[in-house]
C-alpha cells in the first residue's frame, strides 16, 4: 500500500495536471490500514523514509504546487503521524517555509498550522520533552524572529524591505500568532508556563503582553480563566504592573487586567478575592505614576540623545526594587514622551466588584496594604513608596466621576469579602456593561437616551472644543478644522464636552500640544495637529545603521508607541463591544420573556373562567360515563382475552415462517458458496494448464543448450578436483576433529545419564503424586470422621505432620526436577553448538574464516 502511495506522490509532483484527489484517497486508505494494523509504527516509519526520499529527489522549494501536495498529504496523514516526526523533520523542511510564503493558498496554510498544532496536542510520554521544547521554540521564534512592533531595529529593518519580504514577515507573524493562540486554547497551562518563563526577560515583556492580550480576547478563554488565576503568570503580570516603568507596557497590562476582572469574577471568584490587595496596590502605583516630560527639539542629531537623557534624569528620584525579589525592571519601551496610564476603566471595574474595599483602600492605602500582609517589593516600605497626597488628589477625580454604589450602604469591607457576592449569577457581559454604567459619563448618556425614548426634549447648546482633564492627565481634544466661513467640530468631542460640563467637574481648557519635535515637521503655521510630517528625502535603506538622526529615531519611537496603544485600545473596544452585545441580547430576551409572560397570564385567566364552567358540565357527564364504562369494561375483558389467543396463534405462525426463511437463506448461502468454490477451482485449473504449457515452451531452448551445460560441467569437475587437492591440506586438523568427536561422545554419554536420571525422577514424581492423591483421599475421609466427637487430637496432629512432610518432599522433588531440566537445556545447547562446529568443517564449502590457511 505504501509503495502505491509513494508512486502516486511522485506522479503528482512530476505532473501538475495529475489528480490530487486520487492521491488523497490513497492517503486516507493508508491511514485506515495503519489504524487497524498491529505494525502501524513500522508502516508509518517506512512511509516517512520514502516520503523523505521523494522530497529530496523531486521537490522544488520555489514551487507552490509541490508545497501544496506535501502539505495535503501530511495533513491527511496527521492521525497516524507521530509528533516527533513533525517536530524534528517536517517543520523545518516543509511547514516553516510554508508558513512564511504569502502566495500560498489559505487551505494549504491551514494544513500547515493544523499539523503544528496537532504535534503540540498529542499526548505521548515518549516525546513529552520534545513537545515541550518545540512549544518553547515556537515562542522563541515569535519573540526573536517575527516582526516586533516595539523594537526600533525591527521597524528600521522593515522600512528597508521590499513588498514581498514585508508580506513574508507579516504572514510569518500572523501564522505564529494563530498557532500559539490555538495551542494556548487547547493547552492553557503549558502555554502560560512558557510565557511566564520568557517573561523574566525585560525586552520580551511588551511583545508577550501583546500576545497575552490577544489570548484573553478570544471567546474560548473564559473556560481556561481559572487556570490563569492560580498560575505563576498572574503573579508575573502583577509584578510587571507594579514594578516596570514603561508606560506602554503598563497601558497594555491594564487592558488585560480590565478584561480579566469580570472573567475571574465569574470563573474564579475566590482567587480574585485573594489577589485583591495586590490589585489595589497596582491602582495606587498608577495614581502615583511619574510622568516623563516630552523631549525638547534637538538642534542637531549629536545633541538630541543627551538632551533626552538629561530630561529623563530630571523626573525625580526612582524607587529601587529589593535585591531578594529577583525582578529585572523594564525602564523604557520607547525613546519618546509618554502619557500617564489612565486608571479610569481599571478603577471602574474594581469599584463595581469591591466598592467597600476600594473606598477603604483609598481612605488609607498604607494601612490597608499592611493589614492585608502585602509586603513592599521596594527597598522602602509602603509609606515611603506611595505618595498618599497624590493618591488622594487623583482618586478624588475618580470618585467624583462615578455614581454611588448601592452596596456601600449595606456592607462594609469585611462583609464584602466574606458574604455571598452579588454578581454570582451574572455573566461576563453583564458585569462589563453594568460596571461601565457607574461612570458618570456613561450614566449621563444612558439617562439622555432614556429621556429621548420617553419623548423628552434635550436642549443642546453649542460649546467650544475644550480639553477635558481625565483622571488627572491632560488629554487634548481634537482641534477644530477652521476655514473661510466654515467650522468642523467632531460630534464625539461635543458630546464628551457637554457631559463633562453638565457633570460639574473641574474642566481645564488648554490648547493642544504636539508631542513631536518641530524639526520633524514642515514649518507651515497653524495648529500642530494640522501640519503634515515630512521625513528626510533619504532612502529607507540608508536609515538602517548606527548613525540614525535623533529626530528620526524619536519620531519612529513615538509612532511605534501610538500604533501599539491604538491596537491595544481597538482590541479592548472590540472585546467590550462583544460583551455589551451579549448583555444587550440577554436584556432583550428578558424583556421579550416578561412581555410574553404578561400576555400569557391574561390569557390563562380568561381560560380559567371558561374551564370552571366546563368542569361542572364535565363532572355531570363523567358520572354518566362511569356507569357505561363499567359495562364496557367487562365486554372489553372478554374481547381482550380473545385477542390474546389470536395474537399467540399469529406469533407461533410467524415464528415457524421465520425459522423456515432462515433455513432457506442458509441453504441459499451454502449453494452460492459451493458455486463460488467450484468457479475458483476451475479458474485455478485453467491457470495451471496455461502455466504448464508456458513452462514447456520456455524449457525448449534450455534443452537445446544442454550440451553447453555438459561442457561447463566438465570444467566444474576439473575445478572440483583442484578443490579436493586443496582440501587435503586440511587433514592436519584430523587430530583436532577426533578430539572434538571424543568430547562430543562424552557429552552424549553424559546427556544419556541425565536423561535416565530425569526418567527416574519423573517415575518417582508419579509415585509421589499417587501417594499424594491417596493421602488426600485419606485426608478427606479423616475430615469426615473429624466431624464426630470420637476423633482424638493425637491422631489429627500425627496426620497433619505426615501431610506436611509429604508436601515438603513434593516441593523438594519439584525443585530438583526444575534444576535437572535447566541442566538438560544447557547440555542440549552445548551439543547443538558442537554439532554446528563439527558440521561447519565438513563438505566442499566452508566458512572462509575457518580456513586453516588464513590462520596458519
Amino acid at each position: 500500500m505504501s509503495s502505491n502511495l509513494i508512486r502516486q506522490v511522485r506522479v503528482v509532483l512530476e505532473s501538475p495536471s495529475s489528480s490530487l484527489a486520487d492521491l488523497l484517497t490513497l492517503t486516507d486508505d493508508f491511514v485506515l490500514e495503519c489504524s487497524s494494523s498491529p505494525e502501524s509504527e513500522l508502516l508509518v516509519f517506512q512511509l516517512e523514509e520514502q516520503l523523505h526520499q521523494a522530497h529530496d529527489d523531486l521537490v522544488d522549494h520555489s514551487s507552490l504546487h509541490h508545497t501544496q501536495v506535501f502539505l495535503a498529504v501530511l495533513s491527511h496523514l496527521r492521525p497516524i503521524l507521530p509528533s516527533v516526526s513533525v517536530i524534528s523533520y517536517w517543520f523545518d523542511l516543509v511547514l516553516r517555509p510554508a508558513l512564511r510564503e504569502p502566495k500560498l493558498p489559505v487551505p494549504a496554510v491551514n494544513h500547515a498550522k493544523e499539523l503544528v498544532v496537532s504535534a503540540l496536542r498529542k499526548d505521548d510520554d515518549r516525546y513529552a520533552d520534545k513537545v515541550a521544547e518545540f512549544r518553547r521554540r515556537l515562542l522563541d521564534l515569535y519573540i526573536l524572529d517575527a516582526f516586533n512592533e516595539g523594537s526600533g531595529d525591527d521597524v528600521l529593518e522593515w522600512a528597508a524591505l521590499d513588498a514581498l519580504q514585508r508580506d513574508q514577515k507579516s504572514r510569518w507573524k500572523s501564522n505564529l500568532e494563530d498557532i500559539l493562540l490555538k495551542s494556548g486554547q487547547e493547552r492553557p497551562a503549558e502555554f502560560m508556563s512558557e510565557i511566564n518563563t520568557h517573561f523574566a526577560t525585560p525586552s520580551s515583556r511588551l511583545q508577550l503582553l501583546i500576545l497575552l492580550n490577544l489570548h484573553t480576547s478570544v471567546t474560548s478563554f473564559q473556560s481556561s480563566a481559572n487556570v490563569l488565576a492560580t498560575h505563576p503568570l498572574m503573579s508575573s503580570l502583577l509584578h510587571s504592573l507594579l514594578l516596570d516603568n514603561s508606560s506602554t507596557l503598563c497601558i497594555i497590562g491594564l487592558s488585560i487586567l480590565v478584561k480579566l476582572l469580570p472573567i475571574l469574577a465569574v470563573e474564579a471568584c475566590e482567587d480574585l478575592k485573594s489577589i485583591l490587595p495586590r490589585l489595589l496596590s497596582i491602582l495606587a502605583r498608577i495614581l502615583c505614576w511619574r510622568e516623563r516630560p516630552p523631549p525638547t527639539s534637538p538642534q542637531s542629531p549629536e545633541e538630541g540623545l543627551p538632551a533626552i537623557e538629561q530630561e529623563l534624569d530630571d523626573t525625580g528620584p526612582t524607587i529601587s526594587v529589593r535585591s531578594d525579589f529577583s525582578w529585572q525592571v523594564l525602564e523604557q519601551s520607547f525613546n519618546t514622551a509618554s502619557s500617564t496610564p489612565s486608571p479610569r476603566q481599571y478603577y471602574t471595574l474594581l469599584y463595581y466588584l469591591f466598592p467597600c474595599n476600594v473606598l477603604k483602600f483609598l481612605r488609607s492605602p498604607v494601612l490597608y496594604l499592611t493589614s492585608n500582609n502585602v509586603e513592599s517589593p521596594y527597598t522602602v516600605d509602603w509609606e515611603a513608596a506611595l505618595d498618599q497626597q497624590k493618591i488622594r488628589s487623583k482618586s478624588e477625580t475618580l470618585l467624583r466621576s462615578h455614581v454611588c454604589h448601592p452596596l456601600i450602604i449595606w456592607r462594609d469591607a469585611g462583609e464584602e469579602i466574606e458574604r455571598r457576592d452579588f454578581w454570582v449569577d451574572y455573566d461576563v457581559g453583564r458585569i462589563a456593561s453594568e460596571s461601565m454604567m457607574l461612570d458618570i459619563r456613561n450614566t449621563a448618556l444612558g439617562l439622555r437616551e432614556r429621556l429621548e425614548a420617553q419623548g423628552a426634549t434635550i436642549n443642546r447648546r453649542p460649546s467650544p472644543a475644550p480639553s477635558i482633564s481625565d483622571d488627572g492627565g491632560k488629554t487634548p481634544m481634537r482641534a477644530m478644522g477652521l476655514s473661510a466661513g466654515e467650522t468642523h467640530i467632531s460630534l464625539e468631542d461635543m458630546i464628551a464636552t457637554s457631559v463633562a460640563l453638565k457633570s460639574n467637574l473641574n474642566v481645564e481648557i488648554e490648547p493642544p500640544v504636539s508631542q513631536w519635535p518641530e524639526s520633524l515637521f514642515s514649518s507651515s503655521g497653524g495648529s500642530p495637529t494640522l501640519v503634515h510630517p515630512t521625513l528626510p528625502a533619504q532612502p529607507a535603506r540608508d536609515l538602517v545603521g548606527d548613525n540614525i538622526p535623533a529626530h528620526i529615531a524619536q519620531a519612529i519611537s513615538g509612532l511605534q508607541r501610538e500604533v501599539l496603544l491604538l491596537r491595544n485600545e481597538l482590541n479592548f473596544e472590540l472585546w467590550l463591544s462583544r460583551e455589551n452585545v451579549k448583555h444587550v441580547g440577554r436584556l432583550y430576551k428578558d424583556r421579550i420573556l416578561s412581555r410574553d409572560a404578561e400576555v400569557e397570564r391574561q390569557g390563562l385567566y380568561n381560560k380559567l373562567r371558561n374551564y370552571r364552567s366546563q368542569v361542572a358540565a364535565l363532572e355531570a357527564e363523567l358520572r354518566t360515563h362511569k356507569a357505561s364504562a363499567s359495562s364496557t369494561k367487562e365486554r372489553y375483558a372478554d374481547w381482550n382475552t380473545e385477542l390474546q389467543k389470536k395474537l399467540q396463534d399469529f406469533r407461533d405462525q410467524k415464528k415457524s415462517w421465520i425459522n423456515e426463511a432462515a433455513a432457506l437463506r442458509t441453504a441459499d448461502k451454502e449453494a452460492k458458496a459451493l458455486f463460488e468454490a467450484q468457479g475458483t477451482l476451475l479458474a485455478d485449473a485453467t491457470k495451471k494448464v496455461f502455466e504448464l504449457e508456458t513452462q514447456k515452451k520456455e524449457s525448449q531452448h534450455k534443452i537445446d543448450r544442454l550440451h553447453d551445460y555438459e561442457r561447463q560441467l566438465e570444467q566444474h569437475l576439473k575445478v572440483q578436483r583442484l578443490w579436493d587437492a586443496d582440501f587435503a591440506k586440511f587433514s592436519r586438523r584430523g587430530e583436532e576433529m577426533e578430539l572434538i568427536k571424543s568430547k562430543y561422545r562424552q557429552m552424549e554419554i553424559r546427556l544419556e545419564s541425565y536423561e535416565k536420571s530425569q526418567a527416574e525422577l519423573d517415575e518417582n514424581a508419579r509415585v509421589y503424586r499417587r501417594q499424594i492423591q491417596a493421602l488426600e483421599a485419606r485426608l478427606l475421609q479423616e475430615k469426615r470422621r473429624a466431624d464426630t466427637p470420637s476423633r482424638r487430637p493425637e491422631e489429627i496432629a500425627a496426620f497433619v505432620a505426615e501431610k506436611k512432610a509429604l508436601l515438603d518432599a513434593k516441593q523438594q522433588l519439584a525443585d530438583d526436577n526444575a534444576n535437572l531440566r535447566e541442566e538438560i537445556e544447557d547440555m542440549s545447547a552445548m551439543v547443538e553448538l558442537l554439532k554446528a562446529q563439527v558440521s561447519g568443517r565438513k563438505g566442499l564449502v566452508a566458512d572462509p574464516r575457518a580456513s586453516p590457511l588464513l590462520y596458519a
